[in-house]
């Protein structure tokens, strides 16, 4: 089954946490997987540079590329709080200071934008946002690195089109992530196509029904794949593509997907 999917593999990445890569590393070698290193947790403090120049080499060896996830959980690049926001911007450093040593394809990251917190200032939370990310731009400019700004718990487009005009840069693009689309945002996914269609750069793809982010492989939920994928052929783009899985054989049920969609034929 592998080898039939060795196309599939080689053209995208998978999403593997840094911490947890000693237990993946068997199956990356095997089937030469390109990883989406994840940095959430602990993993930018308790690891060494050392570790990661490590990990760096053993891709290098394989002949495989990667991209990284930048931390995502308890970050709040728009802090109002001074040291919750210096806390957050530190932590990014210490991301975006592994550009030189992986030298990823791209670094994903989220703006940690909540309508129903930061619209009642939402002038204040752009202010500071764009602080941030005109900082991590600046150091990702220097590897001509994009940094793919990822949706999450937005509702809609706008903020991310708001923030990507500001920075008007060719390596500030968007992550269209499909499940959390589905599960949390409440304009359907043509408003999102048609709004930030020109900026479109990475795609991560699972599946849910609708309810909670599940994680569920490609096509075992009710996210319009069919949808999304025409539109890329019947515009000629060509994003990176991440799987997110929560197993292996999620991730196989994943790529046969992908398979059956034939979304690399036009690559």
């Amino acid at each position: 089954m592998a080898h039939n999917l060795s196309h599939i593999i080689a053209s995208c990445f998978v999403n593997i946490p840094f911490a947890e890569f000693d237990k993946y590393e068997q199956l990356v070698s095997r089937y030469s997987i390109n990883p989406e290193i994840g940095l959430d947790g602990d993993a930018l403090y308790t690891f060494s540079r050392q570790d990661f120049q490590d990990r760096s080499k053993f891709l290098n060896d394989k002949g495989l590329s990667c991209t990284l996830h930048a931390p995502f959980h308890d970050m709040l690049p728009g802090a109002r709080d001074q040291y919750v926001l210096q806390a957050a911007r530190d932590k990014l450093r210490r991301c975006f200071d592994l550009i030189e040593i992986f030298k990823p394809r791209s670094v994903v990251c989220h703006l940690g934008y909540l309508d129903c917190v930061h619209s009642y200032d939402q002038d204040q939370w752009l202010a500071t946002s764009l602080e941030t990310w005109q900082e991590m731009l600046g150091v990702a400019e220097q590897y001509s690195t994009p940094i793919m700004f990822e949706n999450t718990y937005e509702e809609g487009p706008r903020t991310h089109k708001i923030i990507l005009e500001a920075l008007d840069s060719p390596l500030a693009l968007f992550c269209l992530d499909a499940g959390h689309l589905l599960a949390f945002a409440h304009a359907p996914l043509h408003e999102w196509l048609a709004t930030l269609g020109q900026w479109l750069g990475q795609l991560h793809l699972h599946d849910n029904h609708g309810i909670r982010d599940d994680h569920l492989p490609v096509g075992k939920g009710d996210f319009d794949f069919p949808g999304l994928f025409s539109y890329l052929k019947s515009r000629n783009i060509k994003p990176i593509i991440t799987l997110e899985p929560r197993s292996e054989s999620d991730l196989w049920d994943s790529l046969n997907a992908l398979d059956r969609f034939s979304i690399f034929d036009h690559k």
